[in-house]
Formats: C-alpha cells, sequence, structure tokens
C-alpha cells in the first residue's frame, strides 16, 4: 500500500492510537470522551456510553452542540444483529409558511426564533437508550450536570468562535449571560459555568426518579414527558409566543423520532452505511459508488490525479444532494437510483482527468423523478461564519456499535431564558425558495448536514466514524474511509492526513453561499499539489495546516474476528479516544 509522505519514516501519526479488547470511545470533546468512558466502567454497553458522551457534548461545547438540538444515530446492536438509524431531527412547526420568508424576509430565513425546528436531540438520546441501553438517563446524565454545575475548563477553540460570534451572541441577554459573563468572554482555563443547563438536565433526572418506581421504561417516558410536554416545553413555547416564535405545545407533544434501515453501499468488501437523504449522508455513498471504478492507490495517496478526481466525484454528488435531497415524507427522493452502480457508471463520464468543472455541474436526471432546478446564489465575497457540530462512537465487546453526530450552534438563536438552551435552530438548512427539494413547510424536515457513517466487513470488521464540519463532514469522512480501507492506515494516521474540500455548491446553511470551483487544501498537501490543480481550473485556497475548519474525524476500527481496536481522534480539534 501507499504510505504517506507527511510523516517522518519513524512517525506514523502524531497520536497513538488506542488500542485494546475491551470497550473504546472517541468524541469530539476529552470530558465528553471521559462521560462516556465511565458508563463503561459503570458496567453499561456502547449505547449507554455513546448517549452519555452525546448528551456531554452539549455541555462543553455547547456553543457546537444543544441538548435541544439534533442528534442523528447510526446504531448496530448485536443482540439484534440489525443496523438502525435514529433521525434526531426536528420537524417545522405547523404555523410557518413560506409566504413568511419569501414575503416577509426576501427569501430569506432570519436569524433568531423563525429559524426553530422542534428540537428533537433528547427524543433521540432517550429513544437509543430505551430500545438499546441498560443504564437510566439519570446515570448517563450525571457527568454532564456535573460539567454544567460544577464548570469545565474553557478550551481555546470555544474561546475562538466565541469571539467571532461576538456582536451575534450579544444582541440576546440570556445568551451574553452564559457566553459574555461581566460583558468578558472567557478564556482559555477559565471556569466555565452553566448553572440553568444544569438544573434543566436535573429536573429530567428528578422526574425520572419519581417515575422509576413503576420500572426503567417508565422512567425514560418520564424524561421525555419533562422535555415534551412539561416544564421545559411550556417555557419554550411560552417565550416564542412573546417573542414571535412559532413553536407550540402542540409541535412539542406530538414529535417523535424516527427510526429507519440506513442505506449502504459496498466498496470493495466493506459495506458503507448512513443516514437517508433528510441529511447529506448518501453524498458519501454516491461518491464511493462513483470512485469504484478509478485506480486511486495506483494514483498515488494525496497525488494531483488523486485529489482532483475525488474532488471531481463529489461535484457530482453535491450537485445532485442540490437537487433531490430533502425530507422523503414531502419529496420524491431517487435514493435507490441516486446511490445505483447503474447511475454511477453513467455520471462518471462527467469527470474529466484534465480539467475541473468551473462551476456546480448539472445534477442527473429522471424520467419523472426529482424537481426542477431553482438555481443557485452566487456569494464569492459572503463571510463563512462558523456554524458547527461534534461527533462522537463507541464499541464494546459485545459487538454494539454506536455512531452520533449531535449539533445547534448557540449563535443564531436565543438561548431560552432559565433553561440554559438554545432550541434547534436547524430550519437555517432549509430554502425559503418555492420547489426546492429541501423548501420550507409545515411538519417537514430540514435537509441536515449531521450524518454519522458505520463501515462494516461482514464478520470481520465494524468501524463507525464521523466528524464535525457542516459541508465538509462528507468530505473529510471519505478521506478517512480511504485511508483506511484502500491504503491500510492505522486509525489515527487516517485522521491526521492533510484533507482537501470543495465548496463548488450552494452551502447548506442560510445564506447558501456560492464559491464556484472553490477547493480548499492544507498547506503541507497545498505545497505539493496546488500549482497542478490550479492548472486543472480549480479556485485553489490554502488552508493553514491541522486548520479546524477541515473537520475533526473521529472513528473506532474494530476487527470482530480477534476483538481488537484502534480508536482515533483528529488533534485539528479537542477531541479524544479513550479504550481498555
Amino acid at each position: 500500500m501507499s504510505q504517506s509522505n507527511h510523516f517522518p519514516p519513524s512517525v506514523p501519526a502524531y497520536r497513538p492510537p488506542i488500542e485494546g479488547y475491551r470497550h473504546a470511545v472517541s468524541a469530539g470533546h476529552y470530558l465528553a470522551a471521559h462521560a462516556a468512558f465511565s458508563m463503561f466502567q459503570a458496567g453499561g454497553n456502547a449505547i449507554d456510553a455513546g448517549v452519555a458522551g452525546g448528551i456531554a457534548l452539549g455541555v462543553v461545547q455547547s456553543n457546537f452542540v444543544s441538548f435541544a438540538g439534533v442528534a442523528p444515530i447510526i446504531i448496530f446492536s448485536a443482540e439484534h444483529d440489525e443496523i438502525i438509524s435514529i433521525d434526531g431531527l426536528g420537524t417545522w412547526p405547523k404555523a410557518v409558511t413560506l409566504d413568511l420568508f419569501e414575503k416577509d424576509y426576501g427569501g430569506a430565513i432570519p436569524t433568531g426564533l423563525l429559524r426553530t425546528v422542534v428540537p428533537a436531540a433528547p427524543d433521540a438520546w432517550i429513544t437509543a437508550l430505551n430500545r438499546y441501553g441498560t443504564m437510566s438517563f439519570a446515570d448517563v446524565a450525571e457527568p454532564s450536570i456535573r460539567f454544567a454545575r460544577d464548570g469545565i475548563a474553557m478550551y481555546p477553540l470555544m474561546t475562538e468562535t466565541l469571539e467571532i460570534n461576538r456582536e451575534a451572541m450579544a444582541q440576546w441577554e440570556s445568551t451574553a449571560a452564559v457566553y459574555q459573563p461581566g460583558g468578558k468572554i472567557p478564556q482559555p482555563g477559565e471556569l466555565f459555568l452553566q448553572t440553568d443547563l444544569a438544573r434543566s438536565l436535573q429536573y429530567m433526572v428528578d422526574e425520572e426518579n419519581a417515575a422509576a418506581r413503576n420500572g426503567r421504561d417508565a422512567g425514560l417516558k418520564a424524561v421525555r414527558d419533562a422535555f415534551y410536554r412539561g416544564d421545559l416545553a411550556k417555557t419554550f413555547c411560552e417565550y416564542h409566543a412573546a417573542n414571535g416564535g412559532l413553536l407550540t405545545m402542540e409541535d412539542m407533544a406530538e414529535y417523535s423520532v424516527s427510526i429507519e434501515t440506513p442505506p449502504h453501499v459496498s466498496y470493495g468488501e466493506t459495506d458503507v452505511y448512513t443516514c437517508g437523504p433528510w441529511c447529506q449522508g448518501p453524498v458519501l455513498l454516491q461518491t464511493i459508488q462513483l470512485l469504484k471504478e478509478y485506480d486511486l492507490v495506483g494514483m498515488g495517496h494525496n497525488s494531483a490525479d488523486y485529489v482532483h478526481t475525488i474532488t471531481e466525484a463529489l461535484k457530482l454528488s453535491y450537485a445532485d444532494r442540490e437537487r433531490y435531497y430533502g425530507d422523503p415524507r414531502f419529496v420524491d427522493v431517487p435514493l435507490e437510483e441516486l446511490i445505483s452502480d447503474s447511475y454511477a457508471k453513467n455520471r462518471r463520464n462527467m469527470i474529466r482527468a484534465d480539467e475541473a468543472w468551473s462551476e456546480m455541474p448539472p445534477s442527473g436526471e429522471f424520467d419523472g423523478g426529482g424537481i426542477a432546478s431553482t438555481g443557485v446564489r452566487t456569494l464569492g465575497s459572503a463571510a463563512r461564519v462558523p456554524l458547527d457540530t461534534s461527533y462522537v462512537c463507541t464499541v464494546d465487546d459485545k459487538g454494539n456499535v454506536f455512531s452520533a453526530t449531535p449539533s445547534d450552534v448557540a449563535t443564531d438563536t436565543p438561548i431560552i431564558p432559565g433553561t440554559g438552551l438554545t432550541v434547534s435552530s436547524r430550519g437555517a438548512q432549509s430554502w425559503a425558495k418555492t420547489g426546492h427539494a429541501s423548501c420550507v413547510e409545515p411538519g417537514k424536515r430540514p435537509r441536515l448536514t449531521p450524518n454519522p457513517g458505520l463501515a462494516v466487513q461482514p464478520g470481520k470488521m465494524q468501524m463507525p466514524f464521523g466528524t464535525p464540519g457542516g459541508d465538509v463532514q462528507s468530505q473529510a469522512m471519505l478521506q478517512a474511509l480511504l485511508n483506511t480501507e484502500l491504503f491500510g492506515m492505522n486509525a489515527q494516521h487516517a485522521v491526521e492526513e492533510p484533507r482537501f474540500a470543495t465548496q463548488s455548491f450552494p452551502n447548506s446553511f442560510e445564506p447558501h453561499a456560492y464559491f464556484p470551483a472553490k477547493l480548499q487544501i492544507e498547506q503541507r498537501l497545498f505545497n505539493d499539489i496546488g500549482n497542478d490543480l490550479k492548472g486543472r481550473g480549480h479556485d485553489v485556497e490554502m488552508w493553514q495546516n491541522w486548520v479546524w475548519q477541515a473537520g475533526a474525524m473521529c472513528l473506532i476500527r474494530k476487527d470482530t474476528e480477534t476483538g481488537r481496536f484502534a480508536a482515533a481522534a483528529d488533534p485539528r480539534r479537542a477531541a479524544y479516544a479513550l479504550g481498555w
């Protein structure tokens, strides 16, 4: 297999892969990894640990993840021998209308309460725990309550993003009180407290404890009711009613997550699973299909030919995302065709070895399928404000696997006073344009960027993997997957390799900025191949080495024949892995 030129010969990676046989976690923040691992030490399984880690991300990275946000999950249950996804994605309130945004806001979805969709993460965590876990909500929430109540040490990336969004967050008194106490943003190492958030989580635990005499199921139901029908829901909805929002108690009470069989494709001996087209997950599957017939190993890892070919394949997939992906309850998404071998064969002809597409390529065409293109908004000079995510994955010695990408930022909607929570502003990933596959409609899910992955070689290997990064997610996931499966890199080496990402499509976040031919490459790779790629027509932009915008891959690769695993976490952010 080809080897990288970016590490000294004796150093396969800057961090060691975490190896063991019992259980492992990799998460977007070291304290979330700690929370998850403590569940294993207390006798819990991978689902218990994953839920604990996911809830903790909503505390220790609350600028990127809200407990009242989104949380798409993929689970392999060893007991049931099944792979399922939980969408963890809320719906637009019943009162929303597309006219509201088209007429009153010029076809834009403004920051603030009008971006709100029903918060889905709590139901996702509770559903996963109830179906596949063994522990109580009190057990898995205990580290998070402690982190929020007693505080954590502020870390550099959080301070950086709070500084970037200082003005936006200062417009809401309740948000400023948390992230700008005394008018100052907490600096790295300073104690960061979220006492209202701790009380909200403790309230749910108290409701569970009161009902638990009737059994674990009754306790978990009480937790859910506390959030969706109880005091928290009432506080959210009263604030919306008083401040021009649309969320109601009816929206909250009627919501439930969807449990699905996730789509997958095969790449050699490896089956790759993502969530459905209500998120961008199938971009990874489509791109894998396009790349099947290329000798990527022969091109050389991260050579100009390699990067160009992958980039052009990604562009084709993102063109289809733009036209076809949306909530399948509202839109006829031709997913089976989009991820088929025959479709990939036809689309592959659009990849030119010596010339990049100068803009987003045409989408595919299906007889009677899809919708007409609504065009794109070109905002080449638009500021790219960080809107981000996190990730957690776990495996255990029983064969269970958990992969989740919780999200929702605290920068574009207010903390609901007294709760410590921002309610999902994921409506920012819809379009206020009639006819778009992901246009605003009552009860519809926005098209989500968070998309956990799972790679499996039946009887041989399991690998949950994922990353934050908005539209970069599927791209970083693809590169890490190819690093392990094609080039034989160990897990940690695979996530540390230099990364690249195209932006030649409408961004998923409002205002859906579009940067034709834009290709971002980390400096250590740019120095080798940047000029070659410019010559093929790519608008190449150099990222600094180890830039956090390139994502923060986490993965665990487990040999199911021996039980041995290797867990990896990306040093581009505060991600960490633990295992035994």
